[in-house]
């Protein structure tokens, strides 16, 4: 599958501001973040059972997950598949108040998060959409 270049530019967006970038399933999130942010940040995936098991049970050692990383002196850390598990927000929302991280959250439902009645980082996170591509 070839990889169609997006006018979405992450590293600029991210010197302002922590934000959430939602889509559907396949349009890309993920292999947008991996070629535009490949080294330069903390790579936290729900996908993976592991992570999604040992954060699912235990959200506060997403800090503990993040100091352990080679690219945690960036201060950005990537949490792809967020809406998995909402509670990480509040300690996504401690990192960026009390420690000055930038965080990207990626997620395919912003509908189970709002519905969820989970804190959405008012005024701390932005918000930036991905769209699928069509061809006429």
């Amino acid at each position: 599958m070839a990889f169609i270049d997006r006018l979405l530019n992450l590293p600029q967006l991210l010197k302002k501001k922590s934000f959430f970038l939602f889509g559907p399933r396949g349009v890309g999130k993920s292999l947008l973040i991996a070629r535009t942010l490949k080294d330069q940040a903390v790579m936290i995936n729900l996908l993976r059972p592991e992570t999604y098991l040992r954060l699912s049970t235990h959200p506060d050692q997403l800090r503990e997950m993040i100091y352990a990383s080679p690219q945690a002196q960036t201060k950005l850390v990537v949490i792809d598949e967020i809406q998995k598990i909402p509670l990480l927000l509040d300690e996504v929302h401690r990192l960026i108040e009390e420690e000055q991280y930038t965080v990207l959250m990626t997620g395919s439902s912003a509908r189970k998060l709002r519905q969820g009645g989970v804190n959405l980082l008012a005024g701390r996170a932005r918000i930036a959409s991905l769209f699928p591509l069509s061809e006429a």
